[in-house]
Formats: C-alpha cells, sequence, structure tokens
C-alpha cells in the first residue's frame, strides 16, 4: 500500500485530463468542411461526405464515453501516486492524438485503396494503446490500493476482465483494417457503446 504522505489528491489531476479530452473532442468537428457542390447538388455532395461523418462520431462516441469512465474511475480512486499521474498522461497521449487518426480515415476512407485499410489500422493501433492505458491505470490502482474501499481477489479480477475484453477487441481491429476499412469503424463504434454500460460496478455489497 503507498505510504499516505506521498500521495496527492486527484483533483488536478482530473480537471487536467478534462480540458485534455474537451481539446480533443473540439479539434474533430473542425476537421468537417462544406463540401463544395453546383446548385442542387449538395444533398449528393453531403452524402460523398460520409466518411468524414463516421469517423467524426466514431471518435466523438469514443472520446465521449471514454471521459465517462474516466470521472467514473477517478470517483473510487482516494489518492493519486506519481505511478498513477504517469499512466494518465499516456492515456491522455492517445487521447490527445485520436484526431489525427480520425482525418486520415476520413480522407482515405473514400479511396477503397489499401491506403484506407493503413489509415484504419492506425486508427485500430491509436484506440488499442489507449484502452491498454485505460487498463494499466485501473490495475494499478488496484495493485496500490489506491481505491476508496476494499475490493475482493473476484471482484478485482471481474473488472479488470471487463477491461480487457474491449482492448481484445480493439488490438484484433488492426487485422480487421487490412479486410473491411469501412466495417472497421462500425466495430469500434460498437466497442465504444460497449464502454458505454459502467465498466466500474466494484464496490462491495458488505
Amino acid at each position: 500500500m503507498a505510504n499516505d504522505s506521498a500521495l496527492a489528491e486527484t483533483n488536478r489531476i482530473e480537471a487536467f485530463s478534462d480540458g485534455v479530452f474537451a481539446i480533443a473532442i473540439t479539434l474533430l468537428v473542425l476537421e468537417l468542411h462544406v463540401p463544395e457542390a453546383p446548385d442542387g447538388e449538395l444533398w449528393h455532395a453531403l452524402r460523398e461526405e460520409w466518411p468524414q461523418f463516421g469517423a467524426y462520431l466514431t471518435s466523438f462516441a469514443i472520446l465521449g464515453i471514454m471521459w465517462v469512465n474516466h470521472h467514473s474511475m477517478f470517483q473510487q480512486i482516494k489518492r493519486a501516486d506519481r505511478g498513477l499521474m504517469f499512466l494518465n498522461l499516456l492515456l491522455l497521449l492517445w487521447t490527445a492524438l485520436l484526431p489525427f487518426p480520425t482525418n486520415l480515415v476520413a480522407e482515405k476512407l473514400r479511396e477503397h485503396s489499401i491506403d484506407a485499410n493503413v489509415a484504419a489500422a492506425v486508427y485500430s493501433a491509436n484506440l488499442t494503446l489507449a484502452a491498454i492505458a485505460f487498463s494499466a491505470i485501473w490495475w494499478h490502482v488496484l495493485r496500490k490500493h489506491l481505491v476508496d474501499h476494499e475490493l475482493t481477489k473476484a471482484e478485482e479480477r471481474k473488472s479488470v476482465l471487463r477491461y480487457s475484453i474491449g482492448t481484445a477487441f480493439y488490438a484484433a481491429c488492426i487485422g480487421l483494417s487490412f479486410i473491411s476499412a469501412p466495417l472497421t469503424l462500425l466495430v469500434q463504434f460498437l466497442l465504444a457503446a460497449y464502454y458505454g454500460f459502467e465498466q466500474l460496478r466494484t464496490r462491495s455489497s458488505s
């Protein structure tokens, strides 16, 4: 168990993280552009922009749900040590980077070439690394007993497993990217929906 004198409040971590999530989500919408279209062809031009909207909605859902789960996680953390701070920075690294692969997928998805598959793989790798960082934070919190309540070993294993399942699917999407880039985007949207359910229902009933 960490020495209480070496622990810090989590308020600053949460405030800093909230700012990074807000900036990342804002950057997503900046990549949406009004399409050029002759008179009467706007609807057709908007339909041609579906990769932009699809990538935006998927990344917005992922970032939004990551923020919700990050908030839920830190509600259960009583103090932060240096390890937690660095792991949280690792998560924010991949969070802040997400607008780049989002734009990459949106630009390449309409080309129906190997570039679209590579872009989807880069996007999937970014999400996989973010999911690993998220899981690492929770694993570290459990190992250092930084939660505000006691958990049984079974409860700890269950909570880690819930994260690991999603992480494994994100990693599998790297391979799926070379089969179908659009299908990869759909699977990742469904994974975001999965993580929309509470992942940390771990408080002991006792």
